[in-house]
């Protein structure tokens, strides 16, 4: 299986989890760069390649490829710890990673005080609805990043200073802790620095300036694939706030957090899940609370690749879709895990909302006004086929090729790629999918 692209982003279009990394594994194979540019270890990305299952949290997913240099760009929050135990993972099960991962020096990390935060921060919350917090300390290190009194960068790590430094914002967080945790725990700064310098000599030889690095890559007609987290519906900026992830999820965020400006990205693909799935609190109109929901839960294995936890479980939903497509510039969409709706005898599409008695088609920018929308469904019939073996566009059944191009209407975009399956090879190629002006 070939593909040709190059400059190309992949961005989850939904509430995440809609298998970019697979996505990414199958596209990194024509590239040279893998560049990650948002999120932290709050993100997993699953590549399944044959029997061999990786699950990846903070490496890009084209680390599966020999040849592919990854870079883990200053838009990431990076727990040193959590980081050298997935390298470690990988090199006990035969990969070489030499010259193949690179961490940017502006990174920002991820440390025992955020942690503690987060946990605070949710035991904070009384009975208010769940934010879904993966209780990592990622929300934490963003805000000290824009806060940028309190935060530590990868560099500060190996450089002279850091002993202050940790000292300085220990005193704060602590009192901090003390001030609103009924049992606060105890934040030793020595122990703190002594573990962070160790962990910085560890990831010493991977820390570089990967703006120059990337820019050099352009510069050079190298080709770079940008592999994004979570879902662009949990952007900080234009998702379903307040229950979003803490940093810019949609595709555009993409320069920012990898340093390469707009003019160097000539392809965006959008990856959708064939149906919906949400974790963590927050308004979800397409919601299954019934025996379907669960069957596609079970089905599509629909668990939390980082916390296990089980996914709330919906129809597609045409409007949010159209929403951050738009969003995020895209130019095809990769429809995946279709074989999971294939024992279902029918298969709705949420088409429009109606809120407070009209129907729109626009995403509402109010989390309480989204609570209020009513899926408007148009149906169609399944096609009770095991399609996770075909290899074939026009080997697909007609009601499945239907709904394709049904989505692809609905979203006036193009549906390029459909998944079949959690390998790599089960996907296919949509040649004769209809091209959406």
């Amino acid at each position: 299986m070939e593909f040709t692209l190059s400059g190309t982003c992949i961005i989850g279009l939904q509430w995440g989890d809609e298998a970019k990394g697979k996505m990414v594994d199958l596209l990194s194979q024509n590239h040279d760069l893998v560049v990650r540019y948002q999120g932290g270890a709050n993100a997993g990305h699953t590549v399944v390649v044959g029997d061999d299952v990786y699950k990846l949290h903070l490496i890009p997913s084209g680390i599966i490829h020999p040849t592919v240099l990854n870079v883990i760009a200053p838009g990431v929050v990076i727990n040193p710890a959590t980081i050298l135990a997935e390298i470690q993972s990988l090199i006990e099960r035969g990969m070489n990673l030499e010259g193949r991962l690179v961490m940017s020096q502006r990174a920002h990390v991820v440390c025992p005080w955020h942690v503690e935060e987060d946990k605070l921060d949710e035991s904070l919350q009384d009975d208010q609805e769940n934010i879904g917090t993966t209780l990592r300390g990622i929300g934490p290190c963003y805000r000290d990043k824009v806060g940028r009194k309190y935060a530590l960068r990868l560099i500060d790590l190996i450089q002279d200073g850091l002993a202050d430094k940790v000292e300085r914002i220990v005193a704060y967080k602590q009192k901090i802790l003390n001030a609103l945790s009924p049992s606060p725990p105890a934040l030793d700064s020595q122990a703190i620095t002594a573990e962070l310098v160790e962990q910085g000599q560890q990831l010493k030889p991977l820390i570089a300036d990967t703006n120059h690095l990337v820019l050099d890559a352009v510069a050079q007609g190298k080709s770079i694939l940008f592999e994004g987290a979570q879902g662009a519906l949990l952007d900080i900026d234009h998702g379903t706030f307040p229950y979003v992830t803490s940093s810019n999820s949609s595709g555009v965020g993409v320069c920012a957090g990898s340093g390469v400006p707009p003019r160097w990205i000539n392809k965006v693909i959008g990856i959708a899940k064939a149906y919906s799935t949400r974790v963590g609190g927050g308004p979800f109109p397409t919601e299954l609370h019934c025996e379907t929901g669960q069957v596609i839960r079970d089905i599509g294995k629909e668990y939390g690749t980082t916390t296990g936890r089980p996914r709330r479980c919906g129809w597609f939903d045409a409007v949010a879709v159209r929403y951050t497509s738009r969003l995020s510039g895209v130019n095809s969409v990769s429809l995946m895990m279709l074989d999971v709706l294939s024992e279902l005898d029918e298969i709705k599409i949420c088409t429009a909302y109606k809120i407070d008695g009209e129907i729109t088609e626009n995403m509402p920018a109010d989390t309480e006004t989204l609570r209020r929308a009513e899926p408007v469904y148009q149906t169609l019939p399944g096609w009770k086929v095991d399609v996770s073996q075909m290899e074939h566009f026009d080997e697909l059944p007609e009601n499945a090729v239907n709904y394709i191009n049904t989505i692809s209407e609905l979203l006036k975009t193009p549906i390029e790629f459909v998944s079949v399956g959690p390998d790599r090879q089960q996907t296919i190629k949509c040649k004769n999918a209809p091209v959406v002006a």
